[in-house]
């Protein structure tokens, strides 16, 4: 997969991981970022080359339309799509107060469903390219699950699921799908889960623009790579390797 000269949209491209990619990816080829809140998205747009702002909640039907509706006509030439949303809840499942259904819903919605509606939306122009790709971010609790993560990581872990069929499924056309599976990144985002141990946004960023060059379609970034060598093996130690570390 080229690296340079490609039109990419990259959901919640505002902070984190997002940003760091987009960052990285400008450079050398023209961006589209989107993301909930105006102010900050165009904060972070103003701080990268060759970048559009799009404001939108990737869980919103309305907003995907609108979002969907200007990239075809304002970006016809889109061949690569980021999907970087995520929302998580931190509780414990059998607290008294934990709401579970509730934060499931919000997250399956955010980081799986509105994630096929997209792609469902984008593939006939995606299609039209001579060359094109999707890339899910999933994470390292997506085979390995953390217990405080519970229902983010089931969400994560269909979203995997899913990724490999629709690489499955369009295994013979233009459109390659990559698994994007980092572990725990210093973001705004994993503060609850001690995210200052965590490594780089950079970092991960790097590696998914190495692995695009590569056609190296699951990126397991850093430590997920070895936890998944160790989930290969034993399930049951991955589990707890996984949680250990989060307590």
């Amino acid at each position: 997969m080229k690296t340079s000269n490609n039109k990419i949209l990259i959901i919640g491209g505002s902070a984190g991981i997002g940003f760091s990619i987009a960052q990285l990816l400008s450079a050398d080829n023209k961006v589209v970022i989107t993301g909930r809140n105006a102010a900050r998205l165009q904060a972070a747009a103003a701080k990268l080359k060759n970048t559009t702002a799009i404001v939108g909640d990737i869980s919103d039907a309305a907003d995907v339309d609108r979002l969907v509706e200007q990239v075809y006509r304002e970006h016809p030439d889109l061949n690569i799509v980021i999907n970087n949303a995520g929302k998580a809840f931190v509780y414990d499942l059998a607290a008294e107060q934990a709401a579970g259904y509730d934060k499931a819903g919000q997250e399956i919605l955010t980081n799986y469903l509105s994630i096929i509606r997209l792609n469902e939306k984008l593939l006939p122009l995606l299609r039209r390219q001579a060359q094109a790709a999707i890339v899910n971010v999933t994470s390292i609790v997506a085979f390995a699950p953390g217990a405080r993560l519970a229902t983010y990581a089931a969400s994560k872990a269909a979203l995997r699921s899913y990724t490999q069929s629709l690489r499955y499924t369009l295994r013979s056309t233009n459109i390659k799908v990559f698994e994007l599976m980092p572990p725990l990144v210093d973001t705004e985002f994993s503060t609850q889960i001690n995210g200052h141990l965590g490594i780089k946004p950079e970092v991960v960023a790097e590696d998914l623009v190495k692995a695009l060059s590569e056609d190296r379609l699951e990126i397991r970034v850093a430590g997920t790579d070895d936890l998944y060598k160790v989930f290969l093996s034993s399930p049951e130690q991955a589990l707890e390797i996984i949680n250990s570390s989060r307590e």
